[in-house]
């Protein structure tokens, strides 16, 4: 395994501490580390707050700030943060219209800030992202994962947000999102996680794991390497057999690399992508392209598609300003 590292035990605390240095015009770091922080609240906006394993960045640190969310809690590598992240998290954020979570469905996940909901003693509502298409039950999970949709969720509520909405309506927008949503990913090589130092599955030179999660759990099946337009085709065809998209306001197509795939091979994919559905007749609205829901030294990507309305269009348009994601400002 060759990282750049001092001591492994020490990998997720010095990352934030130079994410937070980096950053420090837009976020600041928790007391103990317990969670990453918007610098400049905004008095009387509902409070977002995500998190999850570490291993994933940009999301969700990456995504805290204007336009997104007011606090992210970082877990150890593909590991939940605890409650009493969340609720520091909350208690810093607040500003008195309540609280939404952002939670990925991973059974670690769901348990501990559901736990934090109950002890927090603050008005708090879930929202829970499950886009991945590839398969009902897998690895840290019971029905569909949280995957790369958990980004355009954490965007069009934050931008809500950011307008003012309410509560209830942040909620219920939220949930519409995730629904509208679907995700599926395919990985050419596996991940490593620093302190199991080596490859979490073996994959041979001429396969990838079709329908793979981000934290490596295996996918629908391992196959032959295929062209990048067969791969296209086959993860599209699982994606659109589930989303029914309008034709007046077209899609959000995103193809989001796994943090070891460059640039190049990511436009690829989505100009494949995107003639595969020109051909179905399903018109890109808006598009997105890089790495920002990885799986650590992952080569390989994913593609999200959600069908859009006018509301959603406009709150992803909307202005942002975060390290990870920023335009309009």
């Amino acid at each position: 395994m060759k990282k750049f590292v001092n001591a492994i035990e020490n990998i997720l605390t010095e990352s934030l501490d130079g994410f937070a240095a980096a950053h420090a015009d837009l976020v600041s770091l928790g007391d103990e580390r317990k969670f990453i922080r918007r610098k400049a609240l905004k008095a009387g906006k509902v409070a977002l707050i995500s998190g999850g394993g570490s291993g994933h960045e940009p999301l969700h640190s990456g995504f805290v700030g204007h336009g997104m969310l007011d606090a992210a809690c970082p877990g150890q590598v593909f590991t939940s943060p605890t409650p009493d992240q969340m609720i520091a998290a909350a208690e810093a954020v607040n500003q008195g219209a309540g609280i939404l979570f952002i939670v990925k469905n991973y059974e670690g996940d769901l348990m501990n800030f559901e736990m934090a909901k109950e002890m927090a003693g603050m008005n708090i509502e879930t929202v829970i992202t499950d886009d991945d298409v590839a398969v009902e039950n897998s690895l840290y999970t019971t029905g569909r994962r949280g995957v790369a949709g958990t980004l355009v969720v954490e965007k069009i509520v934050g931008a809500a947000a950011e307008a003012g909405a309410d509560l209830k309506g942040l909620k219920v927008l939220g949930d519409k999102v995730n629904k509208r949503t679907r995700s599926m990913g395919v990985a050419l090589t596996s991940c490593t996680v620093p302190a199991a130092g080596k490859p979490t599955f073996a994959l041979g030179e001429d396969e990838m794991e079709m329908g793979v999660g981000i934290h490596g759990e295996p996918g629908r099946r391992r196959v032959k390497l295929l062209t990048a337009d067969a791969i296209a085709a086959e993860m599209m065809t699982a994606i659109m057999a589930e989303l029914e998209p309008a034709k007046k306001d077209g899609v959000l197509l995103i193809v989001n690399g796994f943090g070891a795939t460059p640039a190049m091979e990511l436009y690829l994919m989505y100009h494949a992508a995107a003639a595969d559905l020109g051909k179905r007749g399903v018109r890109i609205a808006r598009s997105l392209v890089g790495s920002y829901v990885t799986s650590l030294d992952m080569a390989g990507c994913s593609f999200t598609v959600t069908a859009l309305d006018e509301e959603m269009t406009r709150l992803w348009d909307a202005p942002v300003h975060t390290p990870g994601l920023r335009w309009g400002m």
